[in-house]
């Protein structure tokens, strides 16, 4: 038995596919146009319906839609017939993908889909099809080849479906000024999530958990204050309760090479004047991104008036999943 040229196939594939979308190029027309005009006119959401890998293509462009700015869910086309078609309603716009044109499960719904006004927007591979006729605007997702040798397996076209939704996805998200904290809430599991939109103010330490000595103390009692309250630091404070400056660990360590009395030394004399600070609204990001350039484990949150509300130490952003 010969061995086959696994790679060979997967090039000639590949080869295929790449071309197909290149020539995706030139159905970016007035009718790609229309069609973010009316998706971005809905004030509803974007149905999106196909059956087999057309519905497969479709859950993945209603996912893509939904998380870029753009209300969107997929309804099985078999199902609608059966009771689902009650998700629609008339503020709704439908996206109907089905490369013949004339799925038998779509084009069952379209004289319901006309009787409540929902505006359609359709992927097809042949612009003379019954759904292409049927839609207020159509889109073409024809290919010249696909990548299956048999011309039986969508592949050319299922990738070349599954670009357009993603071209008609960023070309929404950049009409409407979508944002990447906008994005964040859409995604608040995930990491990009937590690094957009958790706030150093859920995860600081205030109060009475947060280390604080007066800058005429002795150094003996700043290390009773950093060992009580376990950060590896502790802020000095000025007589109005604003910040002084910071004493940490390795403060402690200089101290001791230079033969500091721990009884006598007072905290003006041997605190670090220039911490870094941050507020408690900053993001925990920025937060880790200044702990990382400064080469520090702690960061002393202060308010407008430089007094000191809470620390957050790596630590912390190490648990919220920030890094």
């Amino acid at each position: 038995m010969t061995e086959f040229d696994f790679g060979q196939s997967a090039l000639r594939t590949i080869e295929l596919e790449a071309l197909a979308v290149a020539e995706l190029r030139g159905h970016i027309d007035e009718q790609f146009n229309q069609a973010c005009r009316q998706i971005l006119k809905c004030t509803g959401r974007v149905i999106v319906s196909g059956m087999g890998k057309s519905g497969h293509m479709g859950k993945k462009i209603a996912a893509t839609l939904a998380s870029t700015g753009t209300p969107a869910f997929f309804m099985h086309p078999g199902e609608a017939s059966h009771g689902d078609l009650g998700m629609l309603t008339r503020a709704d716009l439908l996206l109907a993908i089905s490369y013949s044109g004339s799925s038998p499960e779509l084009v069952t719904l379209l004289p319901l889909i006309k009787r409540l006004g929902v505006p359609m927007i359709s992927l097809t591979g042949t612009p003379k099809s019954v759904l292409a006729q049927a839609a207020d605007v159509h889109l073409s997702i024809a290919v010249e080849r696909e990548a299956c040798p048999l011309t039986l397996a969508p592949t050319s076209s299922a990738t070349v479906t599954t670009v357009l939704g993603d071209a008609l996805a960023i070309a929404l998200l950049e009409a409407r000024g979508f944002t990447a904290e906008d994005f964040a809430f859409s995604h608040p599991g995930g990491s990009l999530g937590r690094k957009l939109l958790l706030r150093v103010s859920d995860v600081m330490h205030g109060d009475d958990k947060l280390p604080m000595v007066h800058k005429h103390d002795t150094l003996a009692r700043a290390l009773l204050e950093m060992s009580s309250k376990g950060f590896g630091m502790t802020t000095v404070t000025e007589t109005n309760g604003t910040l002084s400056g910071i004493f940490t660990d390795g403060d402690l360590r200089r101290c001791i090479d230079r033969g500091v009395d721990i009884h006598s030394a007072q905290m003006h004399e041997i605190m670090n004047y220039s911490p870094a600070t941050i507020s408690s609204d900053t993001l925990a990001a920025e937060a880790l991104n200044l702990m990382e350039s400064r080469k520090i484990t702690a960061l002393v949150i202060t308010d407008e008036q430089r007094v000191p509300t809470g620390v957050v130490h790596l630590h912390d952003l190490l648990r919220a999943g920030v890094i």
